[in-house]
């Protein structure tokens, strides 16, 4: 007879590879996305930036 722990763990060790499997298929996604993102935010953070300085002159 199987201890429930023992189901457990190997349950724990499935979820783990099954998602290992999933960041596999996405990574390209995943990267761009990010990629993506930060050159968002970059452009935000000068625009920001440009209209602060602006501002100071004024």
């Amino acid at each position: 007879m199987q201890s429930s722990r023992h189901t457990h763990t190997m349950d724990h060790t499935g979820r783990i590879r099954r998602s290992a499997r999933w960041l596999a298929r996405r990574r390209t996604a995943l990267l761009s996305s990010a990629l993506r993102g930060a050159a968002y935010a970059t452009g935000a953070g000068l625009v920001g930036l440009g209209f602060y300085l602006f501002q100071q002159q004024m």
